[in-house]
């Protein structure tokens, strides 16, 4: 039986599963029509599992000592234990969908099996369906992920089923999907000097040679180790292993750059403002006291991968430490701080020190491996991440996609994700939360489209633009109609 020995980064984040925290991706596309089941297996079967031998293989554990686990072929390998339906109970509203949902994201994979699945929601009130993804974190990142899921796809509403294609047919297709999106559009992508520098960190024979490099990553990685435990606030305790889920309404991205072009920030600054936003609002509605200066540190994924290398499986990318300044009340003062402390971010090889971190945990015991992760843990209290989607509408299985969202997992001990995706000229941003510290991510999520809005209206007042131009402004008051609890 054929193995593969499995990256020290991958491995981390194998070992990095707990039941309070499963190291895996969610995320769903929805349909405004039926999916035709039949169609989606061929699809995934043709396109996904005899394209690419990782979704065929499981993850195993060596027995052996001072050996790492390792990718071995599943010799009962069977697509149905991996492609299944579920249908909501009547009436299929979206409060029943998100609980499903949540139920999915909640539920750790078989790891007896390869380490992914998909589950097609029929029965929602209105004829659409929902397509939900579950796939591990060690298989790789969140970009190669989107990538591999991208070839899924077809740009053509009139495609034919799929079948069996030559390796350049396939990549002439992967290539025409992936040229919808751009990996280094992430706001938290390394551009390509950074990705270099990058490897040459990770490369001791280069990376002395440049006793500036070498100074510079020895200076954040004790930046990062001195750093004090995060600010306590309601979105950080103890963690339980229900985990719930929600997202906003379609931003326009249209909207977004609007904002953007007015301040001279980039999107990725506005968004994240309307998160650092949301947040405030939340605290405030649940009669936390929050003071100008207090910032909660996010954990946010940064890409290493060259853009040439998006599709491959695997994990290449850094993490680094965004202080999000939630305590500030005015729009625009917080956007513009957004942009000061971003800017600071992709200037440093934080980065760098971040996937360095997460090599030399998979080398480590996995004893050893959990201490560092609770350690790095203490010091922020969520994950914040953005993956750019296509650019432009894409068809599954012949049917055409409405809307796209992706969760990344909370490692360590962190209860809450923020998720940012766009898609087809719109944005949105998705939540999931642990159930005992944010047990309504909705509100949340609905507090970052109020902040968003605000910020549009300021954009127009600026702007000067007219009445029927502006949107209205947000609630003054941030808990809504509803009293806090």
């Amino acid at each position: 039986m054929a193995r593969q020995s499995m990256s020290n980064v991958d491995a981390a984040w194998l070992r990095m599963d707990d039941p309070t925290n499963l190291m895996m991706i969610t995320g769903f596309f929805e349909f405004a029509e039926p999916l035709d089941y039949e169609r989606l297996r061929a699809t995934v079967d043709v396109r996904l599992v005899q394209r690419w031998a990782r979704f065929r293989q499981r993850a195993n554990m060596s027995r052996l000592p001072l050996r790492g686990p390792y990718w071995e072929d599943d010799p009962y390998f069977d697509l149905d234990n991996h492609i299944f339906r579920i249908g909501l109970p009547s009436p299929g509203d979206e409060r029943a969908l998100k609980e499903m949902i949540s139920k999915l994201a909640s539920r750790p994979l078989d790891k007896s099996k390869p380490l992914w699945e998909f589950h097609l929601i029929e029965n929602l009130a209105g004829g659409g369906s929902f397509l939900v993804a579950r796939l591990h974190h060690a298989i790789a990142d969140g970009i190669a992920l989107m990538s591999v899921l991208m070839t899924l796809c077809d740009v053509d509403p009139h495609a034919a089923w799929p079948e069996p294609e030559s390796e350049e047919m396939h990549r002439r297709r992967g290539r025409e999907v992936r040229a919808l999106f751009h990996p280094a559009a992430s706001f938290f992508a390394a551009g390509r000097a950074l990705a270099e520098e990058g490897r040459m960190m990770l490369h001791p024979g280069h990376a002395m040679k440049r006793a500036g490099q070498a100074k510079a990553f020895i200076e954040r990685l004790a930046r990062l180790a001195l750093l004090p435990s995060d600010t306590r606030t309601l979105f950080k305790g103890k963690l339980g292993r229900k985990k719930v889920v929600a997202w906003t309404r379609d931003l326009p991205m249209e909207d977004v750059k609007r904002v953007k072009n007015t301040f001279k920030v980039t999107v990725n600054d506005v968004l994240v403002a309307a998160v650092a936003g949301g947040m405030r609002r939340y605290l405030v509605s649940r009669g936390e006291r929050v003071y100008k200066s207090l910032s909660v540190r996010a954990m946010v994924p940064v890409n290493l991968r060259p853009l040439e290398e998006a599709a491959k499986l695997g994990n290449h990318f850094g993490l680094v430490v965004l202080a999000l300044p939630v305590g500030m009340e005015n729009p625009l003062e917080r956007l513009m701080e957004v942009k000061r402390r971003m800017d600071d971010l992709k200037q440093s090889p934080e980065a760098v020190v971040g996937y360095t971190l997460l090599e030399a945990m998979g080398m480590t015991p996995t004893q050893i491996e959990k201490l560092l992760v609770q350690f790095f843990a203490m010091k922020s209290t969520l994950v914040l991440t953005n993956v750019p989607g296509p650019r432009q509408p894409l068809y599954f299985a012949g049917s055409p996609i409405e809307r796209i969202m992706f969760w990344v997992p909370q490692s360590g001990r962190l209860g809450l994700g923020i998720s940012i995706f766009s898609y087809a000229g719109a944005v949105n941003v998705g939540v999931m939360s642990d159930y005992g510290l944010v047990p309504d991510p909705e509100q949340l999520a609905q507090f970052i489209e109020e902040e968003f809005t605000e910020m549009l209206r300021l954009t127009h007042e600026i702007r000067g633009d007219t009445p029927e131009e502006a949107p209205a402004p947000a609630t003054e008051n941030p808990a809504g109609d509803e009293k806090a609890p």
